[in-house]
C-alpha cells in the first residue's frame, strides 16, 4: 500500500466533526490547518464525560496532522484551585494525550480588557449599576421582550471612566457590570445584554490581587479561542444556543474566526455527571474523595483499576453524537473487561475461606507449581505457586448436599484444583452453629496438572490457596454508585438514590503470596472472581485490592430477574 492510500484510510471520516475538518482541509479553510483546544475550568476533577473531550480533541488534532492546546478556564478565583490543574494535567498525560501548549485564560486578562474597552468605544458595552436579581427580572422570558437597563444609554466616556475604576477596585462586588449592547428582544435569551465582566475581589491562583475583576465565560472563551487561532472549537450540545454570541463577539472585534461546534454530552446510568454534586459527594464525606473508586471522576476509575485503553476505546465505540442520549454503564465495564483479559495477571484469591485438608497428602510436604500468568497472551511467562496439604478454598465451592449439576465439592464429589491436584470429598467438620468449618478430601497423586494420568475427568475446577502460604488481604467490592438509572433527570435530591450497597469491605480474604509483591496500577485477574487492582491504602503489614469489574454483568442479569 503507497504512503498516498495509507493516509486517505486513516483520513477517513467517522462522525459528523471529523466530515466538518476533512471538508475544511479539503477546502483549503485557515490554511488546511486544524488546531483545536482542550478548555477545563480548575474547579474539580476531570470525569468520564471529560474523558470523551479530550479523547475527541486530541484524537482530531492527531487524526488530521493538527494541534491541540490544553487551556484552563480560569477566570473564576472563587473556585479554582492549582491542585485541580495538576489533576487535570496528570489525567490528560494518563489517558495517552500530550498538549502543543498549555495556556490559561489568565494568559490573555490584559488582552481581554482592551477587547472589553474597544467594545465600549463602539458604542457595544456598557456599565450596569443594577443588581443581578434586578437584570435577570428585566431580561423577560423567551416569548416576552425583556426590558432595557436605566444605564444602557451611557456616554462612552462614563462607561470608560467607570469599567476602568472597576478595574482599580474603586467598587464593592455585585456593584456593576460590564454588559453587551446587543438586543434585549432577541429570542435568544443569551443575545439580551448578557454580563461580560464582574467585580470579584479574590486572590487568582495565578495573577493573584492584579485583578478585581474578571471576564465572564461567552466573553472570554471565543475571545481565548481567537488569540490562539483555534480552527475547531468543540463543545458540548448546552453550548448550542451560546455560538450566536460566541460569533457575535469575533464579529465586533473583528478577531480571528473561530468557529464553535457542538457535540452530544456523555451521559451514564447510575452515574452523577454534575460536577457541583460530585463535589457535594466528596464535601458531605459521602465518598472517600475525588478518586473514590465509586466516583465517575478519572482519577477514581484510574484508582479502581480502568485503563487508558479502556477509556479511550469506549469513547470510541460510543461514537460522536448530535443529540443527548443515556449510555449504559455497562458498555465501559465491557470495554474494560475487554482490556483486562489481555493484560491482567492471573492469580488466586480466597474471598470467603473455608479450609480443605488433604488427608493422604504427605505433611509437611509443599510442591512448587508452576502457573501461567495470562492464557491470552504467550509472552507473560509462568509463576511459581506452593502447593500443600492444607489449602483454602471459597467457602460457596462446597455444598452439604449439593444439587444436581453442581461441579463443585460436596460429599463423594471429586473436583480439579486449579493447576493442582483431583480431590475427593471424604467428610467435613461443623461448628455448634451449624458451620462448616473444615473440609476433608483424599487426592489422586497421578492427577496433577500438566502430567496427568490417572485417567478421571472432572467437571468442575476451583482455584484455592495455600494455608501455610496465604497472604491476607481486605478486598473492597464497587458497585453502582445509583440505584437510579438516569441520574440526569432529578434535582437535588439525588443523594436518596445512593445504593447502599455501592461498597461491600471484605476483610478476611486470603490470597497467594505472589502478591505480597503486587504493584499500583498493574492489573489483577482474581480467577474466577473478577479483575482487581492493589489500592494506594495498601501498607507492609496490609494489603488492599480494589474490584475494578466482575468478570460478567451481574447487574444486568440482577436487574432481568
Amino acid at each position: 500500500m503507497t504512503e498516498e492510500k495509507e493516509k486517505s484510510q486513516e483520513r477517513i471520516p467517522a462522525n459528523f466533526l471529523e466530515q466538518i475538518v476533512e471538508e475544511d482541509i479539503t477546502s483549503g479553510k485557515n490554511g488546511g490547518r486544524v488546531h483545536t483546544r482542550f478548555p477545563p475550568e480548575p474547579n474539580g476533577y476531570l470525569h468520564i464525560g471529560h474523558a470523551k473531550s479530550i479523547c475527541l480533541n486530541f484524537g482530531l488534532a492527531d487524526k488530521f496532522g493538527g494541534k491541540t492546546n490544553l487551556r484552563f478556564d480560569d477566570t473564576n478565583p472563587v473556585t479554582e484551585d492549582t491542585e485541580y490543574v495538576e489533576s487535570i494535567k496528570a489525567d490528560v498525560r494518563w489517558l495517552g494525550f500530550d498538549w502543543e501548549n498549555e495556556l490559561y485564560a489568565s494568559d490573555y486578562f490584559d488582552q481581554l480588557y482592551e477587547l472589553a474597552v474597544q467594545l465600549i468605544k463602539k458604542g457595544l458595552a456598557y456599565v450596569d449599576d443594577q443588581t443581578s436579581e434586578q437584570i435577570a427580572t428585566q431580561k423577560g422570558n423567551p416569548n416576552i421582550p425583556g426590558e432595557e437597563s436605566p444605564y444602557r444609554y451611557r456616554s462612552v466616556e462614563e462607561n470608560l471612566d467607570l469599567f476602568e475604576r472597576m478595574k482599580n477596585g474603586e467598587f464593592e462586588d455585585g456593584a456593576k457590570v460590564l454588559r453587551a449592547k446587543v438586543d434585549m428582544a432577541h429570542p435568544n435569551m443569551h443575545m439580551r445584554d448578557p454580563l461580560m465582566y464582574r467585580i470579584k475581589k479574590a486572590k487568582h491562583h495565578r495573577t493573584g490581587d492584579k485583578w478585581c475583576i474578571y471576564p465572564m465565560y461567552d466573553f472570554a472563551h471565543g475571545q481565548s479561542d481567537s488569540i490562539e487561532k483555534i480552527t475547531h472549537s468543540i463543545c458540548t450540545l448546552e453550548f448550542d444556543v451560546h455560538r450566536p454570541l460566541y460569533d457575535w463577539f469575533i464579529e465586533k472585534l473583528d478577531t480571528f474566526p473561530s468557529h464553535q461546534y457542538e457535540f452530544a454530552r456523555l451521559n451514564l446510568t447510575h452515574t452523577v455527571m454534575s460536577k457541583r454534586r460530585l463535589l457535594q459527594l466528596v464535601k458531605e464525606n459521602i465518598v472517600s474523595g475525588w478518586d473514590d473508586p465509586r466516583m465517575p471522576t478519572i482519577s477514581g476509575l484510574r484508582r479502581r483499576g480502568f485503563t487508558p485503553a479502556s477509556i479511550r476505546n469506549f469513547c470510541d465505540k460510543i461514537g460522536v453524537a448530535k443529540r443527548d442520549n443515556l449510555i449504559d454503564v455497562g458498555v465501559l465495564e465491557f470495554c474494560v473487561r475487554e482490556d483486562l483479559n489481555k493484560i491482567a495477571t492471573r492469580v488466586m484469591a480466597v474471598l470467603d475461606p473455608v479450609k480443605l485438608v488433604i488427608t493422604n497428602y504427605p505433611e509437611g510436604q509443599v510442591e512448587t507449581l508452576q502457573v501461567e500468568n495470562n492464557p491470552e497472551d504467550t509472552n507473560s511467562g509462568h509463576r511459581d505457586v506452593p502447593f500443600s496439604r492444607e489449602v483454602y478454598i471459597e467457602r460457596e465451592d462446597f455444598m452439604e448436599i449439593p444439587p444436581k449439576k453442581f461441579f463443585r465439592l460436596g460429599p463423594g464429589l471429586m473436583v480439579r484444583l486449579k493447576g493442582a491436584y483431583i480431590v475427593k470429598c471424604e467428610d467435613f467438620v461443623k461448628d455448634e452453629f451449624g458451620n462448616i468449618t473444615e473440609i476433608h478430601c483424599t487426592y489422586i497423586p497421578e492427577s496433577r496438572s500438566g502430567s496427568d494420568t490417572s485417567g478421571i475427568h472432572v467437571k468442575g475446577t476451583i482455584h484455592w490457596v495455600s494455608a501455610q502460604h496465604a497472604v491476607p488481604a481486605e478486598v473492597r467490592i464497587y458497585d453502582r454508585l445509583l440505584i437510579l438509572e438516569d441520574a440526569s433527570q432529578v434535582g437535588d435530591d439525588f443523594k436518596k438514590f445512593i445504593n447502599p450497597d455501592s461498597l461491600t469491605i471484605l476483610d478476611h480474604v486470603l490470597v497467594e503470596p505472589s502478591l505480597k509483591e503486587a504493584e499500583l496500577g498493574k492489573n489483577y485477574q482474581f480467577i474466577r472472581k473478577g479483575y482487581y487492582c492493589l489500592d494506594k491504602d495498601s501498607t507492609g503489614d496490609k494489603l488492599v485490592f480494589n474490584r475494578t469489574v466482575g468478570l460478567k454483568d451481574a447487574w444486568a442479569k440482577e436487574k432481568n430477574k
